[in-house]
């Protein structure tokens, strides 16, 4: 990997890390997906000053990661160590809306969301709440 040529995972890196593992969780990473992840770096305040030339970096460290054995439980000591705990929901809102980005939400992007929720300690009322949030955000009439 590159990790001796960028400094360490930032926080911003971190938020684009979920997005990109949930979109990659079911092995096919949607051009919905993509279009959703694009839009939140380029629009959301938590990703002002976010440098876009990271975003293959980012991409290739969850790549690598999910090819190992233990690359989730690496991911998310990355995640950890990178993200300050007042943006676990926020992490946690960016990944449902990926998720719910291309209209259905996979079985794969099911159980990585359980385990996002279970790393980042989101309480299931509030977790609830994102998900109602993504669903009704991406919803097609």
């Amino acid at each position: 990997m590159l990790d001796h040529l960028l400094p360490p995972m930032t926080a911003q890196d971190a938020l684009l890390a979920i997005m990109v593992a949930v979109s990659a969780s079911d092995e096919d990473v949607r051009t919905s997906e993509l279009v959703a992840i694009q839009r939140i770096v380029n629009h959301l305040p938590v990703f002002v000053g976010y440098d876009p030339d990271r975003f293959k970096h980012v991409a290739r460290v969850v790549f690598d990661l999910f090819e190992e054995e233990d690359g989730l439980d690496a991911l998310f000591g990355l995640i950890r160590d990178a993200l300050p705990e007042r943006l676990f929901e926020t992490a946690y809102a960016l990944a449902c809306d990926v998720a719910a980005a291309d209209g259905t939400i996979y079985e794969a992007e099911l159980q990585l969301l359980q385990e996002i929720r279970d790393e980042l300690a989101i309480d299931r009322l509030h977790a609830a709440a994102i998900e109602r949030g993504a669903r009704a955000r991406h919803m097609k009439a």
